[in-house]
C-alpha cells in the first residue's frame, strides 16, 4: 500500500520534484536528531556516539552498493556496453571529489579535537558543521538521483524509497553528532537545534542540484551514481568507522556497522 501510494505521488511529479521531496525527508529526519539538544537534562554520552557513528557507517556502505553501483553496473549492462569503466571511473572521481574537498575545506569532525584541512581561526561550530556538509553532498546527490529516476521508471521505485528510508534513518544520529557538541561547548540548546537541523540541508541542495545538472536518463547517469557511492565509501572509511572506535567501546561500534549494513539491505532486497 505504501508502494502505490509513494507510486502515484511520483506518477504525478517531475523528477526534480520527486528529488526534492525524498532529500527535503532526509533533511527533516537530521532535524529529529538534532531535536535530542531539547530534552531536559544530559543526553550525551561515549557510547551513544560511538552506535551512532557506527550505524550510519553500515548504512552508507550498504546503500553504496545496492542502491548506487549495482543500478548503474544494470544500467550501462541494458545499453550492451561493459559497466567496467563507469562503475570504476566514477567511483574514484567521487573518491577524488570528497578527498580534495577535505584537503580544501577547514573542518572538524565529531568528537576529535583538532581539525583538519587549512589552518583557519572558525570557531568550533562552524568547523563541524562543515564537516557534516560535506559527507551530506554525496548522501543527497544519491537520494535525489534515485527517486528522480523512479518518477521517469516506477520499476526503480523499490530501491529508491529504500534509499531514501535509510538515509533517513541515519540521519538521526547524524543531526544529534551535530548539535550535542555545539550545546556541550556552551551554545543555546536552541541554537544547537537549529544549526544541527541545517547542517542537512547540503541533502537537500545537491540532491535537486544533481538531478538538474545530469538529468534521470543519459550516459552520464551511471558515472553520477557511482560518483556519488565513491564519495561515501570515501567518508565513510576516512571519518565515520575510525570515529566509532576512538572510545572504549570499539565492539559496540563494530557491531553498530553490521546494524546498519544489514538494515539498509534488508530495506533494499525487502522493498524490492
Amino acid at each position: 500500500m505504501l508502494d502505490s501510494l509513494f507510486l502515484d505521488t511520483l506518477s504525478h511529479a517531475s523528477p526534480v520534484a520527486a528529488a526534492a521531496g525524498a532529500t527535503g525527508f532526509t533533511f527533516f529526519m537530521t532535524a529529529v536528531g538534532a531535536a535530542v539538544v531539547l530534552l531536559p537534562g544530559r543526553v550525551h554520552n561515549a557510547f551513544m556516539q560511538t552506535v551512532s557513528l557506527g550505524f550510519a557507517a553500515g548504512v552508507m556502505v550498504a546503500a553504496s552498493v545496492w542502491s548506487l553501483l549495482i543500478p548503474a553496473m544494470d544500467m550501462v549492462e541494458a545499453r550492451g556496453d561493459s559497466p567496467l569503466l563507469p562503475a570504476v571511473g566514477g567511483f574514484l572521481m567521487g573518491v577524488l571529489f570528497i578527498f580534495s574537498l577535505d584537503r580544501l575545506l577547514p573542518h572538524l569532525h565529531p568528537g576529535a579535537k583538532e581539525s583538519e584541512g587549512p589552518k583557519t581561526k572558525l570557531a568550533r561550530s562552524t568547523l563541524l558543521f562543515l564537516a557534516v556538509t560535506l559527507h551530506n553532498i554525496p548522501e543527497g546527490m544519491s537520494v535525489g538521483l534515485s527517486i528522480g529516476m523512479a518518477a521517469d521508471d516506477p520499476s526503480l521505485l523499490a530501491g529508491a524509497l529504500a534509499l531514501a528510508l535509510g538515509m533517513g534513518i541515519q540521519n538521526i544520529p547524524e543531526g544529534a553528532a551535530v548539535a550535542l557538541p555545539l550545546m556541550q561547548d556552551g551554545m543555546p540548546r536552541w541554537k544547537a537545534f537549529l544549526a544541527g537541523s541545517v547542517s542537512g540541508l547540503a541533502e537537500l541542495v545537491f540532491g535537486v542540484l544533481a538531478v538538474l545538472l545530469v538529468g534521470t536518463t543519459g550516459a552520464l547517469l551511471p558515472w553520477f551514481l557511482a560518483f556519488a557511492a565513491g564519495a561515501m565509501i570515501y567518508v565513510v572509511v576516512e571519518e565515520l568507522i575510525p570515529s566509532a572506535h576512538l572510545t572504549e567501546h570499539s565492539d559496540a561500534g563494530t557491531l553498530s556497522v553490521v546494524a546498519g549494513f544489514v538494515l539498509m539491505m534488508a530495506l533494499d532486497v525487502g522493498l524490492g
